[in-house]
């Protein structure tokens, strides 16, 4: 059968429309939901277990897949490295990528094992790439700031940094206390370079937790640096503190770690097997210098103040010390919060009756997550048994100060010597004020008179009392804050529930032994003697009747301090002078005087209050400024 020409022309017209439907159906379009096209483009292989989309493009270049890179893994990723048809960055960060999820593979493969040498390498190599696209391509880190790929590949280096120094730690129990370079996995790894000092100047430490891993109950936020460098707790080994001594430096700091590798070019780099371990103090250093340049260094301020908080025992061991049973605390603690720094202005927390360091949870968190205030203070928590009488605990505690004091700057020049700041919750912020206060000679009316004392036994009893009944302000302090303060005592303490408790503490035999001896002074020289000397528990001690408080409301605060008051109101339903904080009159807590006062809608632990917090915050900020003025 012939076709005409008209016949040509018909199916060649037929031809070409199929070949156009064809063209057409190779491409087509949908919409995708915002949330569904963020979790796509932030895919990875941390967090989705497959290359992310920028890998697979550059696999897609060079004719590879994530599926053939996976069954020939050597091929994939030398095909990768070699091929001209990609750019530094995209053959970098998608080797980067590869080594990592490889190595993740093989981690969760091993089920919670040690990890092997292969695995170990293959996060080596990952930290390797993703180093060498950050710092040795033609573009800096800064003109890729605003590149998601950025972020994605810091992560990829962040984490193979992470597992590989969790393993070089496992190592160091093997190697010589004095080594300066090991091998494992076949790469020369250089002694850390490290400024992180832990309790007693300990270096190294009996733990390495990664604080990525970690999450916190009770802790409203957790305070992070975004940066160069994985994040740990480094713990210190245990039983290194003096028992004589009242301070205690921190068992929990936090470190951060960076690898950097040998080479001055790139080729060198990729080259290498040698690799530093950088250690870094994060409230030290801001910074770290790699690749020639100083870029922000990661840091988590909240994980080791959880770990620490968590482990602490505080709970259990405050309700045994206000009873006053074995396991108690006996002497105050100045426990530092991080590693002292001279140069950084002090915060001394002070808690409240049957509580602990625990009643600074968020507070300090706050205080230390606050990137301003954390770059200019330090923190202190002075922990205490809170069974004793208000006087004794005073003494106790400005000795433990004092003392503590004397240790770090015997000359007290320091910064952190010097207008230091008191914040004190309950019991705590009557001490506070004690703490900043002239007593006089107003407290001696709180000990009974005996008639007919001679005048030695006068001058011994004037010697055993003066620490308890004659004080003068803390130099060092010049701004302090009382939260709910029981300044003149509380009717609660009176109540029935409060006398049962009362009646169950415990004083030490120390405290009962020294009460004694004074007892024995007061007793007049002839036959009659007197009435016995009563000695008040710290419940007892907190009652609106209870002489030493009455005695102590109006005692003035030195003139150098200005104060502020943060007050709680529970239920008010009348005036202001008329409401409590469930435990705490107002009238109480109210000092006339203070710089401000400000009543928040709280039961008695309003120090946990976030408008207390902000309040907090606020008023260390005004202490900056005027100091600022001052300078």
């Amino acid at each position: 059968m012939k076709i005409g020409t008209g016949g040509w022309v018909l199916r060649g017209m037929l031809g070409l429309g199929l070949l156009g439907l064809d063209a057409c159906a190779m491409v087509g379009v949908s919409h995708v939901d915002t949330p569904d096209y963020v979790s796509q483009r932030r895919a990875d292989v941390i967090v989705a277990d497959r290359p992310s989309d920028r890998t697979v493009q550059s696999l897609n270049v060079v004719a590879l897949t994530p599926d053939s890179c996976q069954r020939e893994f050597a091929a994939c990723t030398d095909t990768v490295a070699r091929s001209a048809g990609l750019t530094d960055e995209q053959r970098l960060s998608a080797l980067a990528e590869l080594w990592l999820g490889r190595a993740l593979k093989a981690e969760r493969s091993r089920r919670g094992k040690a990890m092997d040498d292969a695995t170990l390498d293959a996060f080596l190599q990952s930290a390797r790439y993703a180093y060498a696209y950050l710092f040795y391509t033609a573009r800096t880190p800064a003109e890729r700031a605003f590149e998601w790929r950025q972020v994605q590949v810091t992560g990829f280096y962040n984490l193979a940094v992470q597992r590989a120094m969790s393993r070089f730690f496992l190592e160091l129990p093997r190697l010589d206390p004095h080594w300066t370079q090991t091998t494992l996995a076949g790469w020369s790894v250089l002694r850390p370079h490290s400024d992180v000092r832990l309790a007693d100047g300990t270096r190294v430490p009996a733990e390495l937790i990664p604080a990525a891993n970690l999450r916190f109950d009770g802790l409203r936020n957790v305070y992070r640096r975004d940066g160069f460098g994985s994040d740990f707790v480094a713990v210190a080994p245990a039983g290194t503190a003096d028992a004589a001594v009242p301070w205690r430096e921190p068992d929990y700091v936090p470190v951060t770690g960076a690898l950097v590798f040998d080479g001055s070019t790139l080729a060198q780099l990729l080259a290498t097997r040698q690799v530093s371990v950088l250690v870094r103090d994060p409230y030290h250093d801001d910074t770290v210098a790699v690749g020639g340049r100083a870029v922000p260094l990661g840091a988590n301020f909240t994980a080791p103040y959880g770990v620490w908080l968590a482990r602490s025992g505080f709970a259990r061991q405050s309700i045994r010390s206000l009873l006053g049973r074995e396991g108690g605390l006996k002497t105050p603690r100045v426990l530092l919060m991080q590693p002292y720094d001279p140069d950084r202005l002090t915060v001394v927390m002070l808690h409240g009756l049957a509580s602990s360091p625990e009643a600074w949870i968020n507070v300090a968190n706050e205080v230390m997550g606050d990137e301003e205030l954390r770059r200019h203070y330090q923190v202190w928590e002075v922990y205490y048994p809170t069974n004793l009488p208000v006087a004794v605990n005073l003494a106790s505690i400005r000795k433990a100060l004092d003392a503590t004091l004397q240790h770090y700057d015997p000359s007290g020049q320091a910064r952190a010597s010097r207008d230091m700041v008191l914040i004190g919750h309950s019991m705590g912020g009557v001490i506070a004020r004690l703490l900043v206060s002239s007593s006089g000679d107003r407290l001696w009316g709180v000990i009974p008179a005996r008639a007919n004392l001679s005048a030695k036994k006068r001058q011994r009893l004037q010697q055993r009392l003066a620490p308890y009944l004659q004080f003068s302000p803390m130099p060092q302090v010049t701004r302090a804050v009382f939260l709910a303060a029981p300044h003149r005592g509380t009717p609660y303490a009176r109540h029935r529930l409060a006398r049962w408790l009362g009646e169950l503490i415990r004083l030490p035999v120390a405290v009962l032994k020294e009460m004694a001896d004074i007892a024995d002074l007061l007793k007049s020289d002839d036959a009659g003697g007197g009435p016995p000397l009563r000695v008040s528990n710290s419940i007892d001690n907190l009652g609106d009747s209870d002489p030493f408080i009455v005695a102590a409301a109006d005692l003035p605060i030195a003139p150098q301090v200005r104060y502020h008051s943060i007050i709680g109101v529970y239920r008010s339903k009348g005036a202001l002078r008329d409401s409590n904080d469930g435990l705490v009159p107002y009238s109480s807590a109210h000092l006339a005087g203070a710089d401000s006062e400000l009543v928040i809608p709280s039961w008695h632990s309003v120090q946990e209050t976030p408008a207390a917090i902000l309040e907090l915050r606020r008023i260390l900020r005004l202490q900056l400024a005027a100091l600022k003025k001052v300078d």
